[in-house]
C-alpha cells in the first residue's frame, strides 16, 4: 500500500482532481484560510488547532458560492438559525477531515517535495498559454487570491499529502464483472405494459351524496374546514430603494466628485519584477548578491539559485505587482527602486529573504470622466438615500414609541402611505410581513393584544418598517353552510376514487383468475402495447410486479401523475444490455465504493483522534 501511495500524487486523476480543488478556492479568495485569522481556535483535532478566522473564511466562501448556486431559495434556507447551524457545521466538519487525512499520511510517512510541487504548478492548464507555463497569468491569479508563492506552494503541497491518501483508496478498489453485469441488466431492465385508465374525475361525476353523508363527511373532517387566526395589519415602509427614485444627481456634482475621489478612478503604478528568494540563510542571499553586483545574470542566478518554486524557473519572473498585495517588507524595497534594471539589497520578509531586481514600471493613468459619470452618479444617488434613510429612520424611530397608538405621524414624517391589509393569516400575508422580525412582533402583546406600534423592524439592508394590528379573529371551524360546496366536491372526489379502486381491484382479481369477461361486462379495454423503462411514471409498481409465467401476463394496479386509478396489464420483460452503459455503472459502483472506503477511513480516524469543536456560533 506504501508504493501506491507514494506513487499517487503524480498520477493524471489526482492532478485533475486537484486542478478542481486549486480553483475553487482561489477564485474564492482563501488567503485567510491559509495563514488564519484571530488566533481564536474554531477546532482541535489532536495536537492540530483550526483557526477561528481561517474557519470563518472558509465558511463565508462556501455561503457565497451556494448563494450564486442557488440564488433566493439559499438566502431563504440561511433564515433558519437551525440551518445555519447545521451548514457552519458541514463547513467545520470538512476542514477537520482535511487535517485527519493529513496527519493519517504523516504517520505513514509520506512526503510532498519542491520538485512535486513546483512541477504540479508548472502543469496545470490554468496557468498556462499555448501549452507553455504563463508566468504572468500565475503571478497575477496568485494576487487575486491574495496568496504569495510560498503560501500557495504550500497550500498545494498540503493538498498533495491528502490525495496521496485518496488516491490509493481509489487505486485499491475495484468492481467484478458479474457485479456489473448484473446492475447493468437491473437498470436496462424494459417492460412491456398495457393499461386501463380510471378517471376518478368521471366517477366523482357519477357518485351521488345526500345531506347527511354531507354533514357526517365535514364532522369527521373537520379539520380541512378550520380558518387559522387572522388579523387586520396597517404598517408604514421606509426603505433607501424607495428614497433614491425621487434623488437627482447634477453633472456638476458628479464632476466635483470624480476630482475629489480621482484615485478610485485610476490604475496604481505597477511595478514588473524578478526576485531570488533564499528561505533560511540570511548569508547564502548575501553571496548571491554579491554575485549579481560583480555582473552575473539575474534571471540565470534567479533560475540556478532561488528557492521559489513558482518563479525560479521563470528566472524568478513574478509579472506585474502593486501596492497592497505584497509583504510589506518585499513591496517597500521593490518600490524603491528607481531606475529599470535597479537591484535591491537582501530583503527579510515572513518567507526568508528576497533579492529584487526592477524590470519595468508602469504609471497609473486615469479614466476620464465621461467614461465613468454614470457610475458616479448611481453611487452618489445610493449615498444621499442611504443617507436620508437614516436620518428618517431616527425619526420615525422617535414618532412610533412617542405616538404609539395610531401610525399617522410616523407616516407623516417619512413621507410615506400607511399600508393595510384585509384579514390575513401568516401564510397569505404580503412578504414584508413574513420576516422574522415582522411575525414575533406580530404576535407580541403590546402589538396584537394592545393595539400598539411595534418598533422599527429591520426586513432588509436599509429596509424597515413598524407595523399595528387593527383587529383579530381568532381560529375557528367554519359553519357547514359556509364550506358545504367545498366539502360536497371533496366527498364526491373521495367517492369517486373509492369507486375507481373497488372496480381496479375486482378487475384485477378476475384477470388473474382467467375471467376477462369482466373487462367486456364493464365496457374496459387495454390500451396499446408501451414499452417502458424505469423513467417510467409508473415504474415503481411496474417494476414491483411478478414477471410473466409462460407468456401468462400478470396483472396489478397502480395510480398515474394525475391520480387517476390504473390497471396494468405485464406481459414480458426484458433484460437489458448496453456495453457503453456498463461501463457507466462500473464507474458508478467505483465511485460509491471509493467514497465508502473514505468514509469508512475518516470514521476511524474520528474515533481514535480526539476532537473538540470550539465554536459553531453564527458571527
Amino acid at each position: 500500500m506504501m508504493d501506491r501511495l507514494r506513487e499517487g500524487v503524480n498520477g493524471i486523476a489526482v492532478k485533475i482532481i486537484l486542478v478542481l480543488i486549486i480553483l475553487s478556492f482561489v477564485f474564492a479568495g482563501v488567503s485567510s484560510y491559509l495563514v488564519g485569522g484571530s488566533g481564536n481556535v474554531a477546532a482541535k483535532v489532536g495536537n492540530t488547532t483550526i483557526d477561528r478566522g481561517a474557519f470563518e473564511q472558509a465558511y463565508q466562501n462556501e455561503r457565497n458560492r451556494m448563494q450564486s448556486q442557488m440564488g433566493d431559495y439559499f438566502s431563504t434556507l440561511m433564515g433558519d438559525p437551525q440551518y445555519v447551524q447545521t451548514f457552519r457545521k458541514s463547513v467545520l466538519d470538512r476542514m477537520i477531515n482535511d487535517v485527519l487525512l493529513e496527519q493519517y499520511a504523516q504517520t505513514l510517512g509520506l512526503r510532498v517535495s519542491d520538485d512535486q510541487v513546483s512541477q504540479l504548478i508548472l502543469t496545470m492548464p490554468q496557468f498556462q498559454t499555448n501549452g507553455k507555463f504563463d508566468q504572468d497569468i500565475y503571478a497575477a491569479t496568485l494576487r487575486r487570491a491574495g496568496f504569495s508563492p510560498d503560501s500557495f506552494a504550500e497550500y498545494l503541497r498540503k493538498d498533495l499529502l491528502r490525495n496521496q491518501v485518496v488516491s490509493a483508496i481509489q487505486g485499491s478498489e475495484f468492481t467484478l464483472k458479474n457485479e456489473v453485469e448484473q446492475q447493468t441488466q437491473l437498470l436496462t431492465q424494459t417492460r412491456d405494459i398495457q393499461t386501463i385508465t380510471l378517471n376518478i374525475a368521471e366517477f366523482a361525476q357519477k357518485a351521488q351524496v345526500t345531506d347527511e353523508e354531507l354533514q357526517a363527511y365535514y364532522k369527521s373532517h373537520s379539520e380541512n374546514y378550520e380558518r387559522p387566526e387572522q388579523m387586520k395589519v396597517a404598517y408604514v415602509e421606509l426603505s433607501a430603494e424607495q428614497l433614491k427614485q425621487a434623488i437627482t444627481v447634477s453633472d456638476e456634482e458628479a464632476e466635483k466628485y470624480y476630482q475629489e475621489h480621482l484615485d478610485k478612478y485610476s490604475t496604481h503604478e505597477q511595478r514588473k519584477v524578478r526576485h531570488i528568494l533564499i528561505k533560511d540563510d540570511e548569508a547564502k542571499a548575501e553571496e548571491i548578491l554579491a554575485k549579481l553586483k560583480d555582473g552575473a545574470d539575474f534571471a540565470a542566478v534567479a533560475k540556478e539559485s532561488s528557492q521559489d518554486v513558482g518563479s525560479a524557473k521563470q528566472g524568478g519572473d513574478l509579472g506585474w505587482i502593486e501596492k497592497g498585495v505584497m509583504d510589506p517588507a518585499f513591496e517597500e524595497a521593490a518600490f524603491d527602486l528607481a531606475s529599470k534594471g535597479d537591484v535591491s539589497d537582501v530583503v527579510k520578509s515572513d518567507f526568508g529573504y528576497h533579492i529584487i531586481q526592477l524590470e519595468d514600471v508602469k504609471a497609473p493613468q486615469s479614466k476620464p470622466y465621461e467614461q465613468v459619470a454614470a457610475d458616479i452618479k448611481s453611487e452618489i444617488r445610493d449615498q444621499k438615500a442611504v443617507d436620508e434613510f437614516y436620518k428618517l429612520q431616527s425619526k420615525l424611530e422617535s414618532v412610533a414609541f412617542e405616538s404609539p397608538d395610531s401610525l399617522d405621524e410616523a407616516a407623516k414624517v417619512i413621507g410615506q402611505k400607511i399600508q393595510t391589509t384585509d384579514f390575513i393569516s401568516q401564510a397569505d400575508a404580503p412578504e414584508i410581513l413574513k420576516t422574522s422580525a415582522v411575525a414575533q412582533a406580530l404576535e407580541s402583546a403590546d402589538v396584537k393584544q394592545e393595539g400598539m406600534n411595534s418598533e422599527v423592524l429591520e426586513v432588509a439592508p436599509e429596509h424597515v418598517v413598524v407595523v399595528r394590528v387593527n383587529d383579530v379573529r381568532d381560529e375557528t371551524t367554519l359553519p357547514f353552510d359556509e364550506v358545504k360546496e367545498q366539502v360536497k366536491t371533496q366527498l364526491l372526489a373521495t367517492k369517486g376514487e373509492q369507486a375507481a379502486l373497488d372496480l381496479a381491484a375486482s378487475t384485477v382479481e378476475s384477470l388473474q383468475k382467467g375471467d376477462d369477461k369482466v373487462l367486456a361486462d364493464n365496457g374496459l379495454a387495454f390500451g396499446d402495447e408501451q414499452n417502458i423503462d424505469r423513467r417510467s411514471p409508473l415504474a415503481n409498481d411496474v417494476f414491483a410486479m411478478p414477471h410473466p409465467n409462460e407468456d401468462k401476463a400478470t396483472y396489478s394496479q397502480t395510480k398515474d401523475e394525475q391520480g387517476n386509478i390504473v390497471i396494468v396489464k405485464l406481459n414480458k420483460v426484458t433484460s437489458g444490455s448496453d456495453d457503453q452503459f456498463e461501463q457507466q455503472i462500473a464507474s458508478q459502483l467505483l465511485r460509491m465504493n471509493n467514497q465508502q472506503d473514505l468514509e469508512v477511513l475518516l470514521s476511524s480516524l474520528r474515533e481514535s483522534t480526539s476532537i473538540e469543536y470550539k465554536t459553531l456560533s453564527e458571527q
